[in-house]
């Protein structure tokens, strides 16, 4: 007699083709935070195709949620989440499905789009798992939420969006779930499944330095004040500002984007950095603020300059309880195998599905799918001779291979049917 496990399978075997098709279409076809107009119908098509319970739509923008109540009796509800935006990045991994867009209006474009970071992956494995957990409904003792959120990226500074806005708005409220899930593709060996107990994810924001002085003609500086030399100044220290917090919880600030008002021949009334700040350890979020703060009012006041700071979108860490994994572990190893489980080191990177785990409790851990070896001394992947190599996420050439999707479909499916019949619980 085949097991609900082998029945689960089963179907995401089937599926399988289909979750291919849908991340060549979406990796094809990207769009950038609060602009996914296309992605959410697509998702929303296929939702209702599955004659789910309830689908609900415009969600925080573009987000969409399927309701699926189980066949059995069951109070457990777990939400199972996936993001759907993609990245202001040209598409540079050699794909024949490659991204050619280029978003013309989005703010501070126009931008090449591309799914650099995987969530055509995350989008397209949750429509199988949806598929998978439809057909296997009247075994489900319980209720499965299909979060199909947009912005995880970040929306445009003058625009809300992402988890929070979800939860703002009430998404996940009718019925609330006693357990938030999802992973994230990364660069480790394809079908691992990593996970960490603690902080898998830092505390991450976004950070906006406006340093103003005095427009004037570049043939006569001594008119004018010139914000460039304070800007230059305020990159250089904050590349020293982490050794000023510990050496053994990580952070960084990095300044990715820098905006001048001015032209070759014209010294600019401002300057403004655009950048991020990432904790891995919460508590020294604060700290690190200050003292980017202080580093650049005073740094611009040393060049007769002003500066003000400004600190958004901030992201709590994503962190995995230890009852929560516990109860988890053996659920993953059946879905990957023993060998394929393995503790991963924390990461300065950040995701807004901390909003949704930090609420209602769950997990959130990665799943590899690269050409990638493990280095047994340190943990962390390395290049397979002879393999297409090992691409961050957010680089252009970042890859996935598509193998590998039909374990992120089982590992959604398992995860489910274990929590609604109460064998991934905490104790």
């Amino acid at each position: 007699m085949s097991s609900i496990y082998d029945d689960l399978d089963t179907r995401a075997s089937a599926v399988a083709r289909q979750v291919v098709q849908w991340r060549h279409h979406l990796h094809e076809h990207p769009e950038l935070s609060n602009r996914e107009v296309n992605t959410a119908a697509l998702i929303t098509d296929h939702l209702k195709s599955l004659s789910l319970d309830e689908v609900r739509t415009d969600i925080a923008g573009h987000g969409v949620v399927g309701v699926l109540r189980g066949g059995q009796p069951g109070e457990r509800v777990i939400a199972l989440r996936a993001d759907i935006d993609a990245l202001p990045v040209p598409d540079l991994c050699g794909v024949p499905f490659a991204s050619h867009v280029v978003d013309q209006k989005y703010p501070g474009g126009p931008f090449p789009v591309s799914h650099a970071c995987g969530h055509d992956c995350h989008t397209a494995m949750l429509m199988g798992a949806a598929d998978v957990l439809a057909g296997a409904r009247e075994n489900l003792p319980g209720t499965v939420l299909f979060v199909f959120q947009p912005a995880e990226e970040g929306p445009p500074v003058d625009e809300k969006g992402g988890a929070s806005a979800m939860l703002a708005e009430g998404a996940l409220d009718h019925p609330a779930p006693t357990m938030a899930f999802g992973f994230h593709v990364v660069p480790l060996p394809k079908g691992y499944i990593g996970y960490r107990v603690g902080n898998q994810f830092g505390a991450s924001c976004l950070v906006k330095i406006t340093i103003t002085g005095q427009q004037v003609h570049g043939s006569t500086p001594w008119m004018g004040i010139d914000p460039m030399p304070p800007a230059g100044a305020i990159l250089t220290g904050i590349g020293q500002i982490y050794r000023q917090i510990s050496a053994f919880d990580p952070v960084t600030v990095s300044i990715g984007h820098v905006e001048d008002v001015g032209r070759f021949n014209i010294i600019g009334q401002t300057v403004t950095l655009w950048g991020t700040v990432r904790c891995t350890v919460e508590s020294d979020m604060g700290e690190v603020q200050q003292r980017v703060r202080t580093l650049a009012v005073n740094t611009a006041q040393a060049y007769n300059c002003s500066a003000t700071v400004e600190f958004l979108q901030d992201v709590p860490a994503v962190h995995n309880g230890q009852g929560w994994m516990d109860a988890a572990l053996p659920t993953f190893r059946r879905v990957a195998g023993d060998d394929k489980v393995v503790p991963t080191p924390p990461t300065l990177g950040y995701d807004d599905v901390s909003e949704f785990v930090n609420k209602y409790g769950g997990l959130y851990v990665t799943l590899g799918v690269q050409d990638v070896n493990i280095d047994v001394a340190t943990g962390m992947p390395l290049p397979t001779p002879g393999g297409r190599g090992l691409f961050m996420n957010h680089n252009p050439h970042f890859y996935a291979d598509d193998d590998t999707l039909v374990t992120g479909v089982r590992l959604h499916a398992h995860v489910a049917y274990d929590h609604l019949s109460g064998a991934l619980v905490p104790k």
